[in-house]
């Protein structure tokens, strides 16, 4: 896996948009994966994403000395971009059930607020306002593009679940950003398969349900997931905190277009409306200057 080039901002923001593709990719094969076996659920996924994310990363970087697994649990940043991403994934996967993929989505979506203020803090970087309301932009479209028009606006512990999973994935993404310029994405990125396999162990009582289908689809979603996730990793070597931050919220729209050519899914003009403003919104901010 190559790095992008760190001279030409441009390649940064195309493999962020590169990682993008490959986690709409990754959940709708996880949908698919579904269709065909009910054990086929986020822990399952998970536990695939751990064993494989393993495998690959051992596969591809084994010669190259770049990669040391006991820096996982050795170097605190890194122990912590794998234990609070994996509180993000679980987090994340709990309120899809719980509250809808609608609602969770775009509670999850709150954490580039987080993660620019987090970053501010920590890592000085500054934002300049025009930024911030693009931002905020951005969200209320995909509130709109996400809206099923029923969802309540009472609080519940499951709101406040997924508040968790945004702030934790707020620290990921500033996590990534501080390790940046010390590691490799593979060294970064190989903290959260870890986690991600110890956290989907128990999932392996269930393996033995899952169709030929199934097992298709979900070793399909952990491979693509790990470039994603290798890509993602390597753009927040040139991009700053609210750009990165801000393309990843076209990942709604991108997944939700998947959903219409693949499943026949449809939608209504209001929700159209929604994503074109948010996509000109997320293109606002990250068309900005560093």
């Amino acid at each position: 896996m190559e790095r992008c080039d760190e001279q030409v901002d441009v390649k940064g923001v195309l493999c962020m948009l590169a990682s993008v593709v490959l986690f709409a990719a990754n959940t709708l094969l996880i949908r698919a994966a579904s269709d065909f076996s009910v054990a086929a659920d986020g822990w399952m996924a998970l536990l695939f994403r751990g064993v494989l994310g393993v495998f690959l990363l051992h596969a591809i970087y084994r010669k190259s000395g770049i990669l040391d697994w006991k820096r996982v649990f050795t170097n605190r940043f890194v122990f912590m971009r794998g234990l609070i991403g994996g509180v993000a994934i679980i987090s994340f996967y709990i309120t899809i059930v719980e509250l809808g993929a609608a609602r969770a989505s775009v509670i999850n979506l709150t954490y580039p607020m987080f993660a620019t203020l987090i970053a501010a803090f920590w890592l000085k970087e500054k934002v300049s306002m025009v930024k911030r309301v693009w931002l905020v932009v951005a969200l209320a479209g995909l509130v709109v593009f996400l809206s099923d028009g029923k969802s309540s606006l009472t609080p519940s512990m499951y709101d406040l679940l997924g508040l968790l999973g945004a702030v934790s994935s707020g620290w990921v993404v500033v996590i990534v950003r501080r390790l940046r310029d010390d590691m490799h994405p593979a060294q970064i990125y190989a903290a959260l398969v870890v986690f991600s396999l110890l956290m989907g162990v128990p999932s392996l009582v269930k393996v033995a349900e899952l169709s030929d289908f199934s097992w298709g689809f979900l070793g399909a979603a952990a491979i693509v997931v790990t470039f994603g996730q290798l890509y993602m990793t390597s753009a927040y070597q040139h991009l700053s905190i609210v750009q990165g931050s801000s393309l990843q919220m076209a990942l709604p729209v991108v997944t939700a277009f998947g959903a219409f050519v693949f499943f026949g899914e449809s939608f209504q003009a209001y929700e159209l409306a929604g994503a074109l403003v948010s996509l000109f919104a997320i293109w606002r901010v990250a068309a900005g200057k560093k």
